[in-house]
């Protein structure tokens, strides 16, 4: 059996790294050069790196800050944010980035997916599903960094993406983004239950139980948090961390 993953998920807002409370409320974390050599140190298995506003503002990646910072990480780099032709797959890749991760691409141009599989290998390509559950108990995946509504089911957005050639989906919740109150288990679950591809968890990790949880009750191939990964104590302090295998060998 392979060895579940533990990501850091960092998410980008200009020039800088900041942290969310379902969506809102972004606390700045600090420089991502300092932050990523942190995560080289840590031996990490990988990052998944999300610019939060390339979609709002319409533009695409920054790829002069993208290329520094893959200059800096010697661990596999997966990035996401305003990726909308194979130019900027391309740009991506020839600066660095293993994965493309898609998100609201996915949703308006699923053709992107395919020839993003086609051109760099299922591997590569990436889908990004950020879902929110409704009144009455329904998820739904929503666009735009979680302001558009798009009247997608999660599961069959997701079996969609894997017939669209995808090598991985990532799956997180709006909800329990920053909370550190636990995975979203049912909505993973059934994603994960629903494709053949690796399913990464995100939103919610409070601590390495959850991490647990969501892989063995969740059935995740693997788990992504931020909060976990860059607070300490009650006062949410910034202090970038990670398990030591031994930590992690104890819980997945």
């Amino acid at each position: 059996m392979i060895k579940p993953r533990v990501i850091p998920a960092l998410l980008l807002k200009g020039q800088g790294l900041v942290k969310t409370v379902k969506f809102k409320e972004p606390k700045y974390l600090g420089d991502p050069i300092n932050i990523v050599r942190i995560f080289n140190d840590k031996e990490v298995d990988e990052l998944v790196l999300l610019d939060i506003t390339a979609t709002p503002e319409k533009r695409g990646p920054q790829f002069d800050l993208l290329k520094n910072i893959a200059s800096e990480a010697f661990i596999p780099l997966a990035y996401g944010g305003g990726i909308r032709s194979m130019d900027d797959v391309k740009k991506l890749l020839s600066i660095g980035i293993e994965k493309l991760i898609m998100n609201t691409s996915a949703v308006e141009t699923p053709s992107l997916v395919r020839e993003v599989a086609d051109h760099a290998g299922s591997q590569a390509a990436v889908v990004s599903m950020d879902v929110k559950k409704g009144l009455l108990g329904k998820y739904e995946v929503l666009a735009h960094c979680g302001q558009k509504k798009t009247g997608l089911d999660p599961v069959k957005h997701a079996v969609e993406m894997e017939r669209m050639g995808v090598g991985e989906i990532l799956i997180n919740s709006i909800d329990r983004d920053g909370t550190m109150q636990g995975y979203d288990l049912e909505l993973v679950r059934k994603v994960a239950d629903a494709v053949s591809v690796p399913v990464v968890a995100c939103g919610g990790a409070g601590n390495l139980t959850h991490v647990s949880e969501v892989i063995k009750q969740g059935h995740a191939s693997a788990a992504a948090a931020g909060s976990i990964f860059v607070f300490q104590g009650p006062l949410r302090g910034v202090l970038i961390s990670y398990p030591t295998p031994k930590e992690l060998k104890e819980f997945i």
